[in-house]
């Protein structure tokens, strides 16, 4: 079954930054959402790089109105499961392999999977994803690497994660091919273990302004 890309779309543009969080207390993650939807960013990438990751989804899931909560850093059918149970809505992988594609044809919440060269996008459009991940995207080669490939994959657009910032997001945005771009600077672990939820939205107001 091919990406369902008209849901992975609606997650892309609800605003211009998907922020990508590492929440390490689950207590913390419904004030954050909350300053985050706030400041105008109601999808939410909770990365699976902690303990209790799946346990900050639930919370955003079930007590965050407004939020679109996303489960990133998967990379299996296990991970993918799990995820989906805690009431995840989208999926983000900083790859793509085969099993995970084919997990994906087993649920209903959709799948971004990463890219960073032609030869994966192309092989990505082969299984039928057209809305892509681009990582790592400073490191990959940047907005002008990114802008490269809008003429000969033209039906692909992306969401550039990876050394994105306030200042840079602008160049990605501005890209015919870019749908939004994902970033850590409007509430990293600082932040969120501080309980600077007014920072946050400060921060997320700011992001949600930004044109490309």
């Amino acid at each position: 079954m091919p990406q369902d890309t008209a849901r992975i779309e609606a997650v892309m543009t609800a605003a211009p930054v998907i922020p990508v969080l590492i929440v390490e207390d689950p207590a913390a993650a419904v004030p954050m959402a909350q300053a985050l939807v706030r400041g105008g960013l109601p999808a939410i990438e909770i990365t699976l790089r902690t303990p209790r990751a799946l346990e900050a989804i639930k919370a955003v899931a079930d007590n965050v109105e407004g939020a679109i909560p996303g489960a990133g850093t998967v990379l299996d059918a296990a991970q993918y499961e799990a995820a989906v149970k805690a009431g995840a809505k989208f999926i983000v992988s900083p790859g793509a392999t085969p099993k995970l594609l084919d997990a994906a044809e087993n649920f209903d919440v959709p799948l971004l999977p990463g890219a960073a060269t032609s030869s994966e996008v192309m092989a990505l459009i082969e299984r039928g994803y057209l809305r892509l991940k681009f990582f790592p995207a400073e490191q990959a080669g940047g907005a002008s690497y990114l802008k490269s490939l809008s003429s000969p994959l033209a039906q692909v657009k992306f969401c550039p994660t990876g050394g994105i910032t306030l200042e840079k997001a602008p160049s990605y945005l501005s890209l015919p091919n870019v749908l939004c771009v994902g970033g850590s600077w409007i509430a990293d672990a600082k932040a969120i273990a501080s309980g600077d939820w007014a920072g946050i939205e400060a921060r997320a107001r700011e992001a949600a302004a930004i044109k490309g």
